[in-house]
């Protein structure tokens, strides 16, 4: 027959089949950095706020500015309302964790998190990817960009790609993690991320195949497919006069940044094989793609690209 099952409110938990499975979880966070946790709170903030800003003001000045208003552009103010979202889902509860505030949260507020992160997070990727098909047509097919990157093309590359892989895997790798029984309740991390799994009561090895190929598909396609752009991009730009070629990859330059900071970090963080890694080290790698990355993109595109220098500076002419 069935095993019986009872709960108890007070420590959040509920007996099943012989473990005690956990319904309430509490962060570590950065509660090791003990001397320097107002410090690292200063940073943190700066840096968000400094995130939101920038990301906020891309977004912005693409929509009011005309000279603007090109598929590079539409998919740049894509990338900003991702990573902002993206942004949103963590910090605010990452920036507690160096004041001692309460650190604890739900099996399904846990769930959610993980679920938008490693959405949003999916999206960033395949967006970069549609910014690279966008200069590869842009250089190598000039005559037809035009024709190939129309509103319906773009719409369809968003939908298809962004945001339908990042909804499947997402939902993918949240069910392999979330369907296991849990038995610790200490999160050696400042969000819910693949090191969650640790917590379980049975082996999971499965689930870490499963995890581990939804790394490999979400970062080694779109990383792939940014460096065949790239190889045709190349080939192309070699086959122009000199003068000519210097403008084609002069606009190519910011995307190829984030390209390599963004898929980098990334498959540091999910590619490596398992290491002796310290809680401390993995804090501070997750900090590098969940809060450094994120600010790169406006800061790259307004230093780097002059026609997002220009958009700024006649925004800013209007209003003075």
């Amino acid at each position: 027959m069935y095993p019986l099952v009872w709960g108890r409110i007070g420590d959040h938990s509920v007996k099943r089949e012989n473990h005690t499975l956990i319904l309430e979880f509490v962060f570590q966070g950065f509660s090791s950095f003990h001397e320097h946790q107002l410090t690292l709170f200063v940073v943190f903030l700066a840096l968000y706020i400094l995130t939101l800003a920038g990301n906020v003001i891309m977004v912005t000045i693409i929509w009011i500015d005309r000279h603007l208003h090109t598929p590079m552009y539409f998919f740049l103010s894509m990338l900003s309302t991702s990573e902002t979202v993206y942004t949103l889902v963590i910090l605010p509860r990452m920036l507690s964790s160096p004041l001692g505030m309460s650190q604890s949260i739900s099996l399904a507020g846990c769930t959610m998190q993980m679920f938008f992160f490693v959405n949003f997070g999916i999206t960033n990727c395949f967006l970069l990817t549609a910014m690279g098909y966008d200069h590869y047509v842009a250089i190598c097919n000039p005559l037809r960009y035009t024709v190939s990157m129309n509103k319906r093309v773009c719409a369809q590359l968003l939908m298809c790609e962004p945001f339908g892989i990042g909804l499947v895997m997402a939902a993918v790798k949240v069910t392999s993690i979330f369907t296991l029984p849990f038995c610790h309740r200490v999160i050696g991390h400042f969000f819910c991320d693949t090191p969650f799994m640790k917590l379980s009561c049975i082996d999971t090895t499965i689930n870490e195949i499963i995890n581990f190929v939804v790394g490999l598909f979400v970062i080694l396609v779109p990383m792939g497919l940014v460096f065949i752009s790239y190889v045709l991009i190349i080939s192309t730009v070699l086959e122009i006069a000199s003068s000519e070629s210097k403008k084609a990859f002069a606009t190519c330059a910011s995307h190829l940044t984030v390209v390599i900071v963004h898929y980098g970090s990334a498959s540091i963080a999910y590619l490596k094989p398992k290491s002796e890694n310290s809680v401390e080290q993995d804090l501070l790698l997750s900090v590098t793609y969940t809060v450094i990355t994120p600010l790169l993109n406006p800061v790259v595109y307004s230093l780097r690209n002059k026609e997002v220098k220009d958009a700024l500076c006649r925004a800013v002419g209007r209003n003075i």
